[in-house]
């Protein structure tokens, strides 16, 4: 499977996990705060990859381990996605219909796309643009409540807000998608869970049954950790936009899994939702990007194998095997083939 492939699958796969944990964590609201629970998913993702990164030692081939310069990105990233967007967005919530909310949440995606290709120079086309605007109007479709109502401009300015700050997020993400996933996601979960779960206290929250604390660690673990994990090996892949756009279905999986499991019934704006994913998605999965493009020189670490982008000598202390990971150089290259903005093609159009 190549790249391009291997992020379509790994973004695919965050958003149903991500989708999954949604009904499953609503079970769970009667006993806790929405800002508790947001604390707990968060911290059960971090403790969980905690635990899987110190039994995964001495096995198998290792990720590049985050360096000096990756942690002003990854910083930045944690405060705007993992503080600053959950506190905006309990506070938009508790100003705003529900009708409202979930129609402004479906902004992420689309403020997500806008950085990466507006402000991060990400390549798209009118294809890629779309896909996206198709898969976003199945979002509204599909949280369309049949009579939106009007919320305090205030509450709905927080959730545009909340959105933007995991649209940046995403973008200051891939900054440092070339490291370990799990790292990543793990050092995500432990300062965002921290922090919102000391706010939830501060505001007055009471400890939860020891049954709601370990349902909420493991959702977390699966729908935040695992799938942030794969998010950013996406986002590695193929870059901010297109992870985006196909983790942008993950509200349909979260319907679909009420619908079957949870015995919700399906409606008229799910059949809607449901086509025009499909479609954005399909043109998405249907992209093919070639042109003669330009490699200019580069030293970085990342898992690799030797293909034709990494055609590069070992020193002795390098190790064995494939896939392996060493700081290596890419020397400038020209030449043509599909391609698509993975980290070693975010060049300019």
């Amino acid at each position: 499977m190549d790249n391009r492939w291997q992020g379509v699958v790994f973004a695919l796969l965050a958003a149903v996990l991500f989708g999954a944990s949604t009904p499953m964590a609503k079970s769970l609201l009667p006993q806790l705060t929405p800002l508790l629970m947001a604390g707990l998913l968060y911290l059960g993702s971090g403790i969980g990859l905690g635990i899987y990164a110190l039994l995964r030692r001495g096995l198998g081939p290792h990720e590049a381990a985050l360096v000096r310069k990756d942690v002003p990105w990854l910083a930045a990233a944690i405060a705007a996605g993992g503080i600053v967007g959950p506190i905006l967005l309990m506070w938009g919530l508790s100003a705003t219909p529900a009708s409202s909310a979930s129609l402004l949440l479906n902004l992420e995606g689309v403020l997500t796309a806008l950085l990466a290709w507006f402000v991060f120079k990400e390549n798209f086309d009118a294809r890629i643009a779309s896909g996206m605007a198709l898969i976003a109007a199945g979002g509204v479709c599909l949280s369309w409540m049949g009579r939106p109502e009007i919320g305090v401009p205030w509450g709905s300015l927080a959730i545009m807000g909340a959105c933007l700050a995991w649209a940046i997020d995403n973008n200051l993400t891939r900054k440092v998608s070339t490291g370990d996933p799990v790292q990543i996601a793990m050092l995500k979960g432990l300062v965002a869970g921290s922090v919102n779960t000391g706010l939830a206290f501060a505001l007055g929250a009471k400890f939860p049954a020891l049954t709601s604390l370990l349902a909420s660690g493991v959702v977390g673990f699966f729908g935040y950790g695992v799938s942030l994990t794969l998010f950013v090996l996406a986002l590695r892949h193929i870059g901010t936009a297109r992870t985006g756009a196909y983790f942008s279905i993950a509200p349909f999986v979260g319907a679909a899994i009420s619908i079957s499991l949870l015995g919700d019934r399906p409606t008229i704006s799910f059949g809607v939702a449901a086509v025009l994913m499909a479609i954005g998605v399909w043109l998405h999965l249907t992209e093919r990007h070639e042109h003669l493009h330009r490699h200019e020189p580069m030293e970085h670490e990342h898992l690799h194998y030797h293909d034709e982008h990494h055609q590069h000598t070992h020193g002795p202390d390098d190790p064995p095997g494939e896939p392996h990971t060493h700081r290596h150089r890419h020397e400038e290259l020209v030449h043509s083939h599909p391609h698509y903005p993975d980290i070693h093609h975010r060049h300019t159009h």
